[in-house]
């Protein structure tokens, strides 16, 4: 269940109030005239099943609602409510297979902010794999891939272009590529200062690095791989099974071939011999390519995927809206509200 808190100006009390009390997902209905101050008007409160959310929000932004008010909404971990069951049961579809498209911007619009936080993130996360390809750990690569914030913005592109918002588009782009310049900047950094304190060698990365050595090797298998973590990543997100994404994120080969690219290009920078500056740029470019590669498939089934949602869902909201009209006619011709609604 989603817990609405929608602040309203009196002119609009009455419509708002009609527009969530005859809807089936609605239960729990409060209207408390007056009592908001900043912006003042009437407070009313409601829970909405999240498969009927979208329906619902969408009726009050049409009533201009969030200009002359305001919408906060929260995620209802436990209700004891016969009434809150009987909205579940009516809505359309399953809570954990609803898309609810401002939950969605907001989340993404959150994690592709770009911060200071989320540089030093991306700068930390990308040290992290540039020491796992030099060590050949594959334990710093997994931590590297979790502190990583890299997702988050990529969600955020996906997200602008199924809802179509093309500003939010803007800021995940833009803070992707900062990240990633950060990233690489830092991680060239801290391999010259290892490399001067005598910690960290060129042949270090020239080695065969079984446990690290596919993070420079696209083949097939990471397009496919970066294919299933775009669509288990975006599942995660509008399901509220935040959980997935950790696992998502530990499936994709994004920081780790950015930092390796960094080293390789660091180390070729200062080769002894024309073969070695050869083997090096080779190696960072082929990293490049495993970076492009995870990136184009996360952004390619992230979109595909919430595409097929949103239009799933749609056709799904429409044919509850259809029931809704239906009920509620049926209603106005004798049957009434049931008893307990607030009118």
């Amino acid at each position: 269940m989603l817990h609405l808190r929608v602040i309203v100006p009196p002119h609009l009390s009455r419509a708002v109030v009609e527009a969530v009390e005859d809807d089936v997902a609605c239960s729990n209905l409060v209207v408390l005239p007056g009592a908001a101050r900043r912006p003042a008007g009437d407070l009313v409160l409601v829970d909405v099943a999240r498969e009927g959310a979208e329906e619902v929000l969408r009726r009050l932004r049409e009533l201009d609602v969030p200009r002359h008010g305001s919408i906060a909404i929260e995620d209802v971990d436990l209700t004891l409510s016969e009434s809150a069951e009987e909205a579940e049961r009516a809505a359309p579809g399953y809570g954990s297979d609803a898309l609810v498209s401002e939950d969605l911007a907001a989340r993404t619009r959150e994690e592709s902010t770009l911060s200071v936080s989320y540089l030093v993130f991306f700068a930390v996360a990308s040290v992290l794999a540039g020491l796992a390809v030099l060590t050949d750990s594959a334990v710093l690569v997994i931590g590297a891939m979790i502190v990583g914030p890299e997702y988050g913005a990529l969600a955020g592109v996906c997200a602008a272009v199924v809802l179509r918002r093309p500003r939010q588009l803007r800021r995940s782009a833009a803070a992707l590529a900062a990240g990633f310049a950060v990233g690489v900047v830092a991680t060239a950094v801290s391999t010259w200062v290892l490399t001067g304190l005598g910690l960290v060698d060129a042949e270090m990365l020239t080695r065969d690095r079984p446990q690290t050595g596919f993070i420079y090797n696209p083949d097939a298998l990471s397009l496919v791989v970066a294919l299933l973590a775009g669509v288990a990543g975006m599942l995660a997100l509008t399901s509220a099974k935040s959980g997935a994404v950790v696992g998502v994120l530990v499936s994709v080969t994004t920081i780790p071939a950015a930092a390796n690219a960094a080293v390789a290009a660091s180390y070729a920078a200062t080769a002894a011999t024309r073969a070695d500056r050869l083997a090096l740029l080779d190696q960072a470019w082929t990293s490049v390519e495993q970076l492009l590669l995870n990136l184009v498939g996360i952004l390619v089934a992230g979109v595909a995927t919430l595409w097929v949602q949103h239009r799933l869902w749609r056709r799904a909201a429409s044919r509850g809206r259809r029931v809704q009209e239906s009920v509620s006619g049926r209603g106005r011709g004798g049957s009434g509200r049931p008893a307990g609604r607030v009118s």
